[in-house]
């Protein structure tokens, strides 16, 4: 691990996105820093491209076609919402994502997920079907956090690349 910059050895939790031609190719990730950086976006590449349940593994002939979009996830903060319409006031739509928790499920949506809901009624109400919860009302129980993230994705990764050589 000490091969790592310092950065990359810091407990981290982190998402890694795969899109092909614009379109989710596969998505995996942790909620909570469980590991260093550099084995958490390596798990997660790997994982968003073979196990994600919802698609095929990647083939060989897709990888050129592939973009990589890493999420660091910043910590989650808790939202005192105590309504659905108190928990959509306090978002910020293109800058939050949000977990949400009731009944034994739970779901969350990267910030990128406003680009195609950019209604906050529209994002949390897929959320709440991702999540297995009924699409209307307030689940007894429900808790919810925002959160914030650092986004780097395959264009930044080539620039790095280029100003390295």
């Amino acid at each position: 691990m000490e091969e790592y910059p310092e950065p990359w050895q810091k407990r981290r939790a982190t998402f890694v996105t795969l899109n092909k031609r614009g379109r989710l190719r596969g998505c995996i990730g942790n909620l909570q820093a469980i590991q260093p950086l550099v084995v958490d976006v390596a798990e997660n590449a790997f994982n968003a491209a073979f196990r994600d349940p919802r698609f095929p593994p990647v083939e060989r002939s897709e990888l050129d076609r592939l973009d990589i979009h890493i999420s660091l996830l910043g910590t989650p903060e808790p939202l005192a919402a105590q309504s659905e319409a108190e928990l959509l006031q306090s978002l910020e739509p293109g800058k939050d994502g949000l977990i949400i928790e009731a009944q034994g499920h739970r779901a969350t949506f990267l910030p990128s997920v406003w680009e195609q809901l950019p209604r906050p009624e529209d994002f949390l109400l897929q959320l709440k079907r991702k999540a297995g919860l009924a699409e209307h009302g307030w689940p007894r129980g429900m808790r919810a956090w925002r959160y914030r993230v650092e986004e780097i994705d395959s264009a930044s990764l080539e620039n790095a690349n280029h100003m390295s050589r």
